[in-house]
């Protein structure tokens, strides 16, 4: 399965979160428009609760008293059919139709946009749970809430309780489905190389549509590919995967991306990450992150260039990324003062040098090594001499 399969609609309460995000920071976005899907979105499911959120929070809703009555007497009559439910089965039926009747309530909480009310309907019918992948379904749900109101709290712990519950023996389907859960989640907290591991594993077996569709899971990959990864890798794990390949070119300039990077063609990858962060600022998980990532990924594609050169002239380079002399000039001696780039500038005669065996993994275990060493010589003298006494 290449993940392009929609098994499920993205849940809708995601799909809001998504769209009052672009509402509130997309300043090329259609206002009115968005409005008028959210409004439809909410009307459909009877969003109570979170029209009412939305009223106390965001400018651009306006309140409407019909629509406030409708939605809450229609509410209150599902609400009072479920109640219902769970007593019929606690009063003639057994565990299990209970707990269908105790869920049914708690995914009704969760459609209408009432995280607290969800949460404390969720861990109620958890306790009369007892199959695994329904406990772990249960978790999975409690996510896309955490995911939907940004709760990174709600979030850290029920990722945990879900790894917690897949070591009593998980399924291989719920097993992907909570890699493509963490990942998103480290991915909002910034631990790039971890989510970059977990997100290419799943590429292929990618099945959580209700979180997210496909073509946005492969963005997220190839955003913490490229930052995470070495250049061999990204060829082996970004460039040639044939799953990534079928929708790379869905993506705006993302292939463009990848390849210029991979490739070195230096000022087509500048542009490119530019364009790639304007997609970034329009994403509400990736857009905290855009400053620092357009940063790393330049130092990342400086460093590309200087590792094949001893020496170079500063305008050569300027010339290849596209910059100024002054600005790369600039750039460059911040990032060389703050240890980033193991290079040196000469001022006078424009040239930069490269210090590649002054630095990097190699050069540290090196020096790990002759540390290591000293400390041993320095005890087999010391105990050498309490043997000669």
């Amino acid at each position: 399965m290449s993940g392009l399969e929609e098994s499920e609609p993205q849940d809708h309460l995601l799909v809001l979160a998504e769209k009052k995000y672009l509402l509130n920071h997309d300043p090329s976005a259609n206002r009115d428009a968005l409005v008028e899907e959210m409004m439809k979105i909410m009307q459909e499911n009877n969003m109570l609760p979170y029209y009412q959120y939305l009223l106390e929070h965001d400018k651009h809703f306006k309140r409407d008293e019909d629509l406030l009555n409708k939605m809450t007497s229609t509410n209150e009559s599902k609400l009072k059919e479920l109640d219902d439910k769970i007593t019929d089965a606690e009063e003639n039926f057994g565990e299990s139709e209970v707990r269908e009747a105790l869920l049914a309530k708690s995914q009704f909480f969760a459609s209408i946009g009432d995280k607290e009310k969800a949460l404390v309907a969720y861990a109620i019918t958890s306790d009369k749970t007892v199959s695994l992948g329904q406990r772990l379904d249960i978790v999975f749900a409690i996510l896309r809430i955490a995911f939907a109101f940004n709760d990174l709290d709600l979030l850290k712990r029920n990722i945990e309780k879900a790894k917690s519950l897949m070591e009593e023996g998980g399924d291989w389907e719920r097993r992907n489905r909570l890699k493509v859960y963490e990942g998103t989640y480290l991915m909002l907290i910034r631990n790039f190389k971890t989510a970059s591991d977990l997100f290419l594993e799943s590429v292929s077996t990618f099945s959580s549509t209700e979180l997210m569709p496909y073509t946005t899971f492969i963005f997220y990959t190839v955003l913490v590919s490229m930052i995470s990864l070495d250049r061999p890798d990204i060829k082996k794990k970004v460039i040639v995967n044939s799953d990534i390949l079928t929708v790379i070119h869905q993506i705006p300039h993302a292939s463009k991306y990848v390849d210029s990077l991979y490739n070195s063609r230096y000022h087509d990858f500048l542009v490119s990450l530019a364009d790639i962060t304007d997609e970034m600022k329009k994403d509400r998980y990736t857009s905290p992150h855009v400053r620092y990532y357009t940063r790393e990924m330049r130092i990342k594609g400086y460093a590309q260039f200087l590792e094949s050169y001893k020496s170079v002239t500063l305008r050569s380079m300027a010339n290849d990324f596209g910059l100024s002399d002054a600005f790369l000039d600039s750039e460059l001696s911040r990032f060389i003062a703050a240890g980033r780039l193991n290079a040196k500038i000469d001022k006078v005669g424009g040239i930069i040098e490269t210090n590649r065996y002054t630095g990097g993994v190699k050069n540290s275990n090196y020096h790990q090594v002759i540390k290591h060493g000293d400390q041993l010589l320095n005890r087999i003298q010391k105990l050498s001499r309490v043997i000669d006494l």
